[in-house]
């Protein structure tokens, strides 16, 4: 999917090589108010009111379940209750409708959590193989990268096994690296379930096996992760992605408006850095920080996360320092809100997010055994930087997300000596 000189003849010639693996599970939405909806069918027509982030699909879909025009179809937008993606999907809304017109009254239908977590449309499973051979002074000549998980295009075709340019485009296919020899590949991979939108899609896994790695080779040369990570970044420029990647999207954003630029990635490395007090504070025993990088929704975020691991293995979260590049920003107050929250929802995949199946039924079924983060398992604080940019607005609602996994094992690698390469670690 994206190709820079000869990764082969590169790896052929020997040197330090280094491999690692990465997996993460489903997961699923869990949003505080499970799917409701209230719809009402009288002659023809559905006036439908429900906690939904597409209304137009709403229309579409109850218009197609009931053989109806789409302009039949009136939907009132409540307070969503969270939505993550999940609320996208209006198969909830359609039972509704469905319902009222079966018994001629107004139906209300509210899923409980056993049916939001049994029944949701999942974010993928995923694995990624990372593969580098490293020079003298440890920096990659040569590098690797496997990606594989059912797409979200299964949903909607049932035999599509590969990814598109979107997906792809999201962590992986846009690596800002500056390797002289890079290889992005996509395998084959069938849905189980029904794949949907979570928050920040791809760019969770994609993020979570590059930063790791990244990590992995700057302890591997003995150098700091902060100036390793940089020196792989390479020098500020802009990165022409679809001329090694042809099928890159770029968010549905012009290249020419949005360009991938490595000195707006540089510079959030070195707020995140600067602010959290990287290599300048003397941490106690079990203590560790540990810092990653992504450009998400057009939006630049670099985390450190400092985490402090007791004798038991169990561990807290002290701080987190987000730097954020999400070009002008019009309502700080909401974008700072986002980052912090994507720094719970972060703790939740980290610590205890996975569904899982057997003899063809999901496991989890509440809170019970899909646990989300408590207030004594959440980062202690959260600040967020915004970096000064004159760049068109882009994303603030996702991008907190991809770099905080990463962040927050890199940091535990940094505190115990152990590497996290499967997610969550309630599982590993």
């Amino acid at each position: 999917m994206r190709n820079i000189g000869d990764v082969d003849a590169a790896f052929a010639k020997g040197g330090k090589i280094m491999e690692a693996d990465y997996y993460l599970p489903h997961l699923a939405h869990a949003t505080m108010e499970p799917p409701v909806a209230l719809a009402d069918y009288k002659d023809g027509k559905v006036t439908v009111w429900t906690s939904t982030q597409n209304p137009q699909a709403v229309q579409e879909t109850i218009g197609e379940e009931l053989g109806i025009p789409k302009e039949n179809v009136t939907c009132h937008v409540a307070l969503l209750g969270g939505g993550f993606g999940r609320k996208s999907k209006p198969d909830y809304a359609a039972e509704a409708a469905i319902l009222s017109k079966a018994v001629g009254k107004p139906v209300k239908v509210v899923w409980s959590r056993e049916d939001d977590i049994k029944f949701g449309f999942y974010h993928s499973v995923s694995a990624m193989y990372m593969k580098a051979a490293l020079n003298e002074k440890g920096m990659p000549v040569a590098w690797l990268q496997r990606t594989v998980f059912p797409p979200i295009g299964s949903t909607f075709a049932l035999n599509t096994t590969y990814a598109d340019g979107g997906e792809l485009g999201q962590g992986w296919t846009d690596l800002p690296f500056d390797l002289p020899n890079h290889r992005a590949e996509n395998g084959s991979a069938e849905n189980h379930v029904r794949i949907g939108w979570f928050r920040s899609v791809a760019n969770i896994y994609h993020a979570f096996a590059a930063q790791s790695f990244v990590n992995e080779l700057a302890h591997e040369s003995g150098r700091d992760p902060v100036e390793y990570l940089l020196e792989l970044i390479g020098p500020p420029r802009i990165i022409d992605v679809k001329a090694t990647a042809p099928d890159y999207d770029n968010y549905g954003g012009s290249p020419a408006e949005f360009p991938l630029d490595t000195a707006r990635m540089r510079r959030v490395i070195e707020v995140a850095a600067d602010k959290s007090g990287w290599g300048k504070r003397k941490l106690g025993k079990g203590s560790g920080m540990g810092i990653a990088v992504h450009r998400s929704f057009l939006t630049y975020v670099a985390t450190v996360v400092e985490v402090e691991v007791d004798d038991k293995g169990e561990f807290k979260i002290p701080s987190v320092h987000t730097a954020v590049d999400a070009g002008i920003v019009v309502n700080p107050e909401a974008t700072r809100a986002q980052f912090e929250g994507a720094a719970v929802f972060g703790t939740s995949i980290v610590r205890s997010g996975a569904i899982t199946a057997k003899d063809g039924v999901i496991e989890q079924s509440n809170f019970s055994d899909y646990p989300v983060a408590r207030m004594n398992e959440a980062p202690y604080k959260t600040t967020v930087y915004i970096v000064d940019s004159d760049a068109p607005p882009a994303g603030v609602g996702e991008p907190g997300v991809p770099p905080f996994a990463p962040a927050v094992c890199n940091a535990i690698f940094a505190a115990t000596g152990k590497r996290i390469r499967e997610l969550p670690l309630s599982k590993a």
